[in-house]
């Protein structure tokens, strides 16, 4: 409620400014304001590397949660990084002083209800993609942008919210790894399987990821376990003999950063470690189940990242057709909850066989690292 109060008080006295809706030529200050999850805020680094490289000397303010500001240390495309949580108004006033004169642009990825904020921090141009519901979210929506009619993934989506040719693509060295706290790294050769996801739906049986490990170690390569705060008993579910290190629960971000630099294969689900693999340059095998690998894949921006997708495309009730809240005619993916779906077909599908192929494809060809 408090950021809501305040969000309406710099709005009002916003609109109240003669000629604050203009549209800029050539943008000095830009703020990209999103309260997304570590994935989707990541699959936004094709936007910030296109505004980069159509304005070369602009400020580009980037909001993101708190927990996934550390990665962002090293300012990679130069970017400005705020914290913004939408539970404390505490950090909107930081905006809010930080920059009184507001922005010439503001891009709006995902749910449009944040260009009202946009707005209110004083931005001139706000740009969104069309269709949000309900409708009250669009109304301070300047240019609202249709969805594209072909397939695509959702990092090339966004970057069309500005216009231009699009970016080179991704390369490890456009970002600077995050500074970490030291922790105890494998000393050999070694794979990260990461067992967790944001859904029991996306969960790999316990038996498959055995099969992976052990294939894994009779190759000489270490499998040590990840996964995220209170994922520990996922691990303990796979390795009851705890034959295998763990890092489960034990790693920041920047740590897990760190981790993922040293290895040879990182193998995960469809979830935000999978794209922070494809940042930091790790050969990366995803699993697919309920997601999209057309959406969530690497797409234009890092086509030439050692990566590859597991999935069985297409799968039959992988049928939903909603993305951000759009219906979108080409979107095929799953977000129905443990309560519609008991049992995930669509991970048990992803066969180990398949899977350690795509892993062995992989760890073939990397390069030194």
């Amino acid at each position: 409620m408090p950021s809501r109060l305040l969000t309406a008080a710099l709005l009002l006295r916003r609109l109240l400014v003669p000629g604050a809706r203009r549209r800029p030529v050539a943008p000095v200050r830009v703020l990209v304001l999103h309260h997304l999850l570590l994935g989707d805020s990541l699959m936004l680094t094709p936007l910030v590397a296109k505004l980069r490289a159509l304005h070369p000397d602009a400020q580009i303010v980037l909001a993101m949660p708190r927990a996934i500001a550390p990665l962002y240390s090293g300012r990679p495309y130069g970017v400005t990084p705020v914290v913004y949580d939408p539970r404390d108004a505490g950090t909107i006033r930081q905006m809010a002083r930080r920059w009184p004169d507001g922005f010439d642009l503001a891009l709006v990825p995902g749910d449009n209800r944040w260009a009202w904020l946009a707005r209110a921090l004083g931005a001139r141009w706000v740009t969104a993609h069309a269709g949000d519901r309900p409708e009250w979210k669009n109304w301070m929506v300047d240019e609202a942008l249709p969805y594209p009619s072909a397939p695509g993934a959702w990092g090339d989506i966004v970057a069309g919210l500005v216009d231009g040719p699009p970016p080179p693509p991704y390369r490890p060295d456009d970002w600077p790894a995050p500074p970490a706290r030291a922790f105890e790294r494998p000393a050999g050769r070694y794979a990260v399987l990461h067992v967790g996801a944001s859904s029991p739906l996306k969960f790999w049986p316990a038996q498959n990821w055995h099969s992976l490990a052990a294939h894994l170690s009779a190759q000489g390569i270490e499998p040590v376990w990840s996964g995220g705060p209170r994922e520990e008993p996922l691990v303990a579910a796979i390795d009851a003999e705890g034959r295998h290190r763990s890092y489960a629960g034990a790693l920041d971000l920047a740590q897990l950063w760190a981790l993922l630099a040293g290895a040879r294969l990182l193998v995960s689900p469809d979830t935000g470690v999978a794209h922070l693999g494809r940042l930091v340059g790790v050969p990366t095998l995803t699993l697919f189940g309920p997601g999209s690998a057309v959406i969530c894949g690497k797409g234009d921006f890092w086509r030439d990242s050692p990566y590859l997708a597991a999935t069985i495309d297409p799968f039959p009730c992988r049928d939903q057709t909603v993305l951000f809240r759009r219906d979108i005619a080409w979107v095929r993916r799953c977000g129905r909850g443990t309560d519609q779906c008991a049992q995930a077909r669509c991970m048990l599908a992803l066969l180990p066989e398949a899977v350690l192929a795509q892993a062995d494809a992989l760890l073939a060809g990397e390069s030194p690292r």
